[in-house]
């Protein structure tokens, strides 16, 4: 056996037998992970369906008009394009094609809960356009009307609408409001929560937003791609909005799109459009909910209180342990969180205050609210007796046996 096919199924065994509570990850379908891995990776296709550069796209052109209709349908929009290859790409696209260098853009911090590509001063979207960012108040939450004001004041030219660590639902009409007040761009980023949009859980910003943008893993579980849809809103704003974020993404950023990826994103969109999930949707903010409601029980802080989604984001500071010390601790437990930044932290990126989690692929693996209060006991534990991760993690392996 090769020595990567050894570690891939050392990965595997480790999946499945720890608690996958980091919120940006999940479980593919089979289905899935069979495209991903297919005959597609060996295709090369630049361009877009009906004008591609290489003979031989029969086939590719089918897979890619498929899952830019099934796009289309699960979130109702006009114009999507399937062939970024992450969701920091997708972001640059947009950024690329509706904005000019060093114009400007609003994002939220990263501290607060944003992303590094909403303005933060290491990524590009900090580096060639000026950024100004938002934040949160003290209880953790977004301040729209200091937002507005912000707004007034510096009228930029876009304005983004996403988060990475914000553990409640965002109000798409207020945004929108905002950004309409001084003509600006208003582009949703929905990488988290784009499953529980698609699944009903959480509003849509299809009817407020110019442009969105969405991974296609995390909540959607589907393979490590990402969409941009432009909305009738935005084409009414410039009808020329989405041939620019096509240019954008090739030639502009990308060269041949990754065909295994596209096929994989054409089943998961497929999927997320059954009844079923729906029910799962509902239930992964069910499970959230009750996790979050359990670990208040047992003293932990959370911010702004609790949440509205599936990410749980654990203030640690009245626990006596950082972030950091805590993910290394729960991971030698078999519960597997990233340590991450809470609002007003005053402890540095690298070794926080905070831990983040969520419910997106233990719902998967049909875990309910047993369970979660099973899993708030073992944080607990582990957290405030590091001697008892080696038996936490023995009763962790026996839960993820039965799954």
């Amino acid at each position: 056996m090769d020595e990567i096919s050894s570690l891939i199924k050392k990965e595997e065994k480790r999946q499945w037998e720890t608690l996958m509570l980091i919120p940006s990850e999940n479980y593919a379908s089979p289905e899935v992970r069979k495209a991903v891995g297919s005959v597609l990776m060996h295709k090369y296709s630049e361009g877009y369906p009906g004008r591609r550069y290489y003979q031989g796209n029969k086939f590719i052109d089918e897979i890619e008009n498929l899952a830019i209709e099934r796009a289309k349908k699960l979130f109702k929009v006009p114009h999507v394009n399937v062939q970024p290859y992450s969701g920091s790409p997708a972001n640059f696209a947009v950024l690329a094609a509706l904005l000019q260098p060093n114009e400007e853009l609003m994002g939220m911090s990263l501290s607060a809960g944003g992303h590094l590509t909403h303005g933060h001063s290491v990524s590009f979207s900090g580096k060639f356009f000026k950024s100004v960012q938002y934040g949160v108040g003290e209880d953790g939450l977004i301040d729209y009307d200091q937002l507005e004001k912000l707004t007034q004041k510096q009228k930029p030219k876009l304005i983004i609408a996403g988060t990475t660590a914000y553990p409640r639902q965002l109000d798409w009409k207020r945004f929108a409001k905002i950004a309409d007040s001084v003509g600006a761009i208003l582009m949703a980023d929905i990488s988290h929560i784009a499953g529980l949009v698609a699944g009903g859980v959480h509003p849509s910003p299809v009817d407020y937003a110019h442009v969105i943008t969405t991974t296609t893993h995390k909540t959607l579980r589907g393979p490590r791609g990402a969409i941009i849809m432009v909305t009738q809103k935005g084409l009414e704003k410039d009808a020329d909005m989405a041939r620019k974020i096509d240019r954008a993404v090739f030639p502009g950023l990308q060269g041949g799109p990754h065909d295994n990826t596209t096929a994989g994103i054409a089943i998961c969109l497929n999927e997320a459009l059954q009844p079923s999930f729906k029910k799962y949707a509902k239930k992964v903010v069910a499970n959230a909910k009750t996790l979050a409601d359990e670990l208040i029980k047992l003293g932990f802080k959370l911010a702004t209180g609790g949440t509205d989604n599936h990410i749980i984001l654990i203030d640690l500071r009245n626990k006596a342990i950082s972030g950091k010390d805590a993910a290394v601790l729960l991971e030698k437990a078999g519960i597997v969180v990233n340590y991450n930044a809470v609002p007003n932290d005053p402890n540095p990126p690298f070794n926080p205050s905070g831990i983040r989690l969520g419910t997106p692929a233990i719902t998967t693996l049909g875990m309910g609210e047993k369970e979660m209060e099973m899993i708030a006991k073992w944080i607990n534990e582990v957290v405030h007796e590091p001697a008892q991760a080696e038996k936490v993690k023995r009763e962790v392996r026996k839960l993820c046996k039965k799954q």
